[in-house]
């Protein structure tokens, strides 16, 4: 199975209805799962989801791009705690409290908690305690908005 196919696959079916996918995983364990996290500025329905999930049904079936036995498929939102990967994700959530690690450290640190400030020059916008802090996109490790209350 190439899980390339099969994201390049749930874009399209994503883009028809005005919808961005955000990550596609597949996790294989006493069932197999294929879940599609997808998006829109305005936030995911309910009905968004069944809507991809039943198109890109279709295409997986008839493209046959997961081989082999039963697998289940999961479309949803990628949640308040979601990851960001992109850049444009790092900006459209500027103000949003968020934590990212860094493979390498930055001004002696690789954990980083607090307001996203948007990405310039191909860096991460992140500031924390009244500081901004500039975090090369290449070196983040893993970031997640955080859940404000």
């Amino acid at each position: 199975m190439e899980l390339e196919r099969i994201r390049e696959a749930a874009e399209r079916v994503a883009r028809s209805v005005g919808i961005d996918v955000v990550d596609v995983e597949w996790k294989v364990g006493k069932q197999r799962f294929l879940r599609v996290y997808i998006d829109k500025p305005e936030g995911i329905s309910h009905k968004d989801c069944e809507t991809v999930s039943n198109q890109l049904s279709v295409i997986l079936d008839v493209e046959d791009l997961v081989p082999g036995p039963h697998y289940i498929l999961e479309v949803s939102s990628p949640g308040l705690d979601r990851k960001l990967t992109k850049p444009a994700e790092f900006g459209r959530f500027a103000g949003r409290l968020a934590k990212i690690s860094t493979n390498e450290p930055v001004e002696n640190q690789k954990f980083f908690e607090g307001r996203l400030a948007g990405v310039a020059d191909g860096k991460v916008q992140i500031e924390v305690k009244g500081r901004v802090i500039a975090l090369p996109m290449e070196g983040i490790r893993k970031a997640n908005l955080v859940v404000e209350l």
